[in-house]
């Protein structure tokens, strides 16, 4: 049989490379497009096709997408502070990013695109857990640029005919993050503070809570929401653990001493229900927090 094509925007990222060898493992035909490769060019499948292109580029999307089955829209300029800092570069890219890869999909009938949202457009809501049928209150705006592609995301089935869904990510960690950077993410900061015998830095008070995903938890959920025959009208659901910790009791796990920064702009709190990924998708996660933070320091030698 000839192998299904798919491709993965964002392929080079941190969720979209370890969505690439899964796919790749699978046997589908995988295309990755990706404006900078160049982080993880030397650790992404052999087997995958690298297409350096900007998403917002409609027409040569639309090339590369000839023939694909489903579009994995991964691609984003990610994390909350640098889209308080750079709004209108962040906005640019993951809105008129998203318009132009689901309009891509379109004119090359693909049938259905998988979009990777966040759990970040709910913002602060007055209870907990976060359910899909809460109103989006993003306080930031990488969660509300988010938000918008969901909402263009969900016109399409029944403007343009191409399948959709969006998967409302939390907190993703795992093999493969990006420990570097002012705006990396918490595990990563704390894990390379541990290695190098370095003081951990929380922002705040330690109080927050993250409701933390594991990455091959979030790659099953886009194969699942890729294959499953209940989703496609842009169905919005949450992937998470269903449970959350505060960033003092994660800084414990790394262990050695912790100091204290001024507060982000964020959300206080965050806690997936994942009832409606169980149902719809048939998911759900495998990997404990203890599990992730264990492995991820047994790769870095702090075992």
């Amino acid at each position: 049989m000839e192998k299904k094509k798919v491709v993965v925007t964002g392929g080079a990222g941190f969720i979209g490379s370890n969505l690439a060898h899964a796919l790749v493992e699978k046997g589908f035909e995988v295309h990755i497009v990706d404006r900078d490769p160049s982080f993880r060019r030397d650790t992404l499948p052999k087997e995958a096709r690298l297409h350096e292109k900007d998403v917002r580029h409609t027409d040569e999307m639309q090339q590369i997408f000839e023939g694909a089955d489903v579009v994995f829209h991964c691609a984003a300029v990610p994390r909350v502070p640098y889209s308080v800092e750079h709004p209108v570069e962040t906005t640019d890219e993951n809105i008129t990013g998203t318009v132009s890869v689901l309009t891509a999909a379109a004119r090359a009938k693909v049938r259905r695109v998988v979009y990777s949202s966040s759990g970040s457009a709910y913002g602060d809501q007055k209870t907990l857990p976060f359910v899909e049928t809460m109103i989006a209150d993003p306080v930031n705006p990488y969660g509300l640029q988010k938000y918008v592609g969901e909402l263009f995301a969900k016109m399409w089935p029944d403007i343009y005919g191409v399948e959709t869904v969006s998967l409302r990510y939390f907190n993703v960690y795992g093999p493969g993050l990006d420990p570097n950077g002012p705006y990396a993410l918490a595990i990563g900061k704390f894990l390379m503070a541990r290695k190098h015998n370095e003081t951990i830095t929380i922002f705040g008070d330690g109080t927050i809570t993250r409701d933390f995903t594991h990455v091959r938890d979030v790659v099953q959920a886009n194969i699942l929401a890729a294959e499953s025959p209940k989703v496609g009208k842009g169905e919005v659901m949450n992937i998470g653990t269903g449970t959350n910790t505060s960033i003092q009791a994660l800084a414990e796990m790394f262990g050695g001493p912790i100091q204290y920064g001024p507060p982000r702009i964020e959300a206080h709190d965050a806690l997936a229900d994942n009832s409606k990924a169980k149902e719809l998708l048939g998911w759900k996660p495998t990997v404990t927090l203890e599990e992730g933070i264990a492995e991820l320091k047994k790769m870095e030698g702090l075992a």
